[in-house]
């Protein structure tokens, strides 16, 4: 059986390292560039990311990937963003300024209204009826993040909740964002991404 690989994009901002031994984990072939042709020779990017938003879109800009990701996702190629990968999926953010985002799914990335932080472990909750996440309904996943995608109703697969309920999840079609960290968080975040994976690749 030949195996799926994975490409994890290297822009300098991100923590690739866990990403990548949590899909080695999964028995996935996996390897981190910044060069468009490896990036697109495999069967789902992930975009990871930590850190400051203008510095992360910067940094995309510099290595002349920001157009290459956004003309493979309207080509139909997986991606799925993690963290501040997934904010960077948004039209725009405020983040020290407006900062233009890769606009593959509408939405504003803004200031966490419920509190300043939000780190540690917090259940999601599945509001569509999308197979690929039903799974991790009710899971408890890790998050670390003080801003949030705030996406339009049709474009949200998950919430998370402090006091209100706030969006964790965002997908369109190809493209999917995850606010938390689901490779660390423990087997379920690895049955997770097996699932987007398996889900997102089959013919």
């Amino acid at each position: 059986m030949i195996r799926k690989t994975i490409s994890i994009v290297d822009y300098g901002v991100g923590n690739q390292s866990s990403v990548k031994h949590a899909f080695q984990s999964l028995g996935y072939r996996c390897h981190t560039s910044s060069d468009p042709d490896v990036l697109a020779d495999s069967d789902v990017i992930i975009l990871p990311g930590v850190g400051a938003y203008p510095a992360a879109m910067s940094s995309l800009h510099a290595r002349d990937l920001v157009g290459f990701l956004r003309d493979i996702a309207r080509n139909g190629k997986p991606i799925i963003g993690l963290c501040l990968g997934m904010q960077l999926l948004a039209d725009e953010s405020l983040e020290h300024g407006i900062t233009e985002g890769l606009g593959l799914i509408p939405g504003q990335i803004a200031p966490l209204e419920q509190a300043h932080w939000h780190i540690g472990w917090n259940t999601i909750e599945v509001i569509k009826t999308d197979m690929l996440l039903l799974p991790s309904d009710g899971e408890s996943v890790y998050f670390n993040h003080s801003y949030v995608f705030n996406a339009p109703l049709e474009y949200q697969v998950c919430i998370a909740r402090l006091n209100l309920p706030f969006p964790v999840g965002v997908r369109r079609g190809n493209v999917i964002g995850l606010q938390f960290h689901p490779e660390k968080s423990q087997l379920a975040g690895r049955v997770m991404l097996k699932n987007l994976v398996e889900g997102l690749t089959c013919a």
